[in-house]
């Protein structure tokens, strides 16, 4: 079974559809991402619980995807 990969609202993030993206819309899926991994990581230094302890690995493997694409396009 294959693992879905979210950004944003719940969309599905999978290499071609990064491939897909201009620009435009990569450097703004990274940011979210960066964005949203740095809230969990400050959730959980504070002590709280998170709903999905396996979220943290998902959002780093799509930073990842998004800059192996990007990398690979230069």
């Amino acid at each position: 079974m294959k693992h879905k990969m979210w950004y944003g609202m719940g969309d599905i993030l999978t290499a071609n559809k990064i491939r897909e993206m201009d620009e435009r819309e990569k450097e703004r899926a990274l940011l979210n991402l960066r964005e949203e991994l740095m809230m969990l990581y400050s959730n959980q230094t504070g002590g709280g619980v998170a709903d999905n302890p396996g979220k943290t690995k998902i959002l780093r493997k799509q930073i990842a995807r998004i800059l192996t694409v990007y990398n690979e396009e230069r």
